[in-house]
C-alpha cells in the first residue's frame, strides 16, 4: 500500500477503533475476492483495504504510524492474514485457512456464512473436465462402435460411439475427467468426435447418398447389380434405360433417426464406358444412331 491508510479505509485520524472496523468491514464486504471471482480490480483493492486495516486495526502500528516513526506500508510484515497470504497457502488452495475471516467470525451476518460456505466448497471441489478429440470412420458413425483413447499418461478410456452420430458431437463420460480436491467428485471426460470424409458415401441428415457406376449394358438392359451400404453390400436392381443422374433408393440403409428407424440410402447411377477404345461397340453405336436425330442437349442435331 502507498496511499494513506486513513484515506484507503475513508475514515479520519481522528476515529475511534470502532469506527474503523466498522469502515473496513463495510469496504471487505463489497470487495472480498470470493464475491467478486475474476475481478482483478476489487482483489487489488481489497488486499490495499486489508493492508491499512493491518495498519490502523493494531494500536500500537497506529500510533507509530501517527508520531511518523513508520510508513504507510509498514516496516514490519502485517500480523493478520488476509487474501494474499491464503492465496500461497501450502496446499495450493486459495482460503485454506479460516483465519483470514477472523473479523467477520465474531458476527452471524450473513457474509460470513457465506465465507465459510466458499471454503468448504473449495476444500471438496469437483475436479476438472478433460476434452479430447477423437477421429471416427463415417460407417462407425453411422452403425455405432468402440473405441479407445490413449490418455498422455499411458492410461485408456474406452469410448462408445451411439448409432447415427453426427461430425462434431460432443459425448460426455462422466466421472473419467481429472480427480476432485477432498470429497468432491471427478470431472467428466468429454470427447468432441470428428467424422471421417469416405470416399464412397456422404450424409445429407438422415439420409445418406453414394455414387454407383454401372456399364452401359447395364444401364440399357437393366440388371441387378452389388451396392455398398455402411451395414454391408446388397443387391438392388438397375430399371431398363436407366440413365447418369438417376437416382434410386434403398430404404432404410441411411443414418438411424432420433424417433426411430432409419433414413434411406440414395443411390445415383453414373453410366461408365470402358477405357479401352471398343470396336464392337463403336461398330453398334454408328449403326445404331444412323437415321436417328437423337440430341441429348436438345435443339437442332449438329
Amino acid at each position: 500500500m502507498t496511499g494513506n491508510p486513513y484515506d484507503v479505509l475513508g475514515v479520519s485520524s481522528s476515529a475511534s477503533a470502532a469506527h474503523i472496523q466498522k469502515a473496513y468491514r463495510k469496504l471487505a464486504k463489497t470487495l472480498h475476492p470470493d464475491l467478486n471471482p475474476g475481478d482483478k480490480d476489487a482483489e487489488e483493492k481489497f488486499k490495499e483495504v486489508s493492508a491499512a486495516y493491518n495498519l490502523l486495526g493494531d494500536a500500537e502500528k497506529r500510533k507509530r504510524f501517527d508520531n511518523g516513526e513508520i510508513d504507510a506500508s509498514g516496516a514490519e510484515r502485517p500480523q493478520h492474514q488476509f487474501y494474499r497470504d491464503f492465496a500461497n497457502a501450502d496446499d495450493g488452495h486459495p482460503y485454506a485457512s479460516t483465519s483470514g475471516f477472523a473479523d467477520f467470525m465474531d458476527t452471524d451476518d450473513a457474509l460470513a456464512e457465506l465465507l465459510r460456505r466458499g471454503q468448504r466448497a473449495r476444500a471438496n471441489r469437483r475436479g476438472e473436465d478433460l476434452h479430447y478429440r477423437l477421429p471416427v470412420d463415417f460407417v462407425d458413425s453411422i452403425t455405432g462402435a468402440s473405441k479407445r483413447i490413449t490418455l498422455p499418461d499411458g492410461g485408456t478410456l474406452e469410448v462408445k460411439i451411439p448409432p447415427g452420430l453426427i461430425d462434431g458431437q460432443i459425448l460426455r463420460l462422466k466421472g473419467k475427467g481429472a480427480s476432485g480436491a477432498g470429497k468432491g467428485d471427478p470431472g467428466d471426460a468429454l470427447i468432441e468426435v470428428e467424422v471421417l470424409p469416405d470416399r464412397r458415401f456422404a450424409r445429407d441428415g438422415d439420409d445418406i447418398s453414394l455414387e454407383l457406376p454401372v456399364s452401359l449394358s447395364e444401364a440399357v438392359l437393366g440388371s441387378r447389380v452389388r451396392v455398398p451400404t455402411p451395414t454391408g453390400d446388397v443387391t438392388m436392381s438397375v430399371p431398363r434405360g436407366s440413365n447418369t443422374g438417376t437416382i434410386l433408393r434403398l430404404k432404410g440403409k441411411g443414418a438411424p433417426r432420433r424417433g426411430g428407424g432409419n433414413g434411406d440410402e440414395l443411390v445415383k447411377l453414373k453410366v461408365v464406358l470402358p477405357k479401352s477404345p471398343d470396336s464392337e461397340l463403336e461398330a453398334f453405336v454408328s449403326n445404331w444412331t444412323k437415321g436417328k436425330e437423337f440430341n441429348p442437349r436438345g435443339g437442332t442435331p449438329l
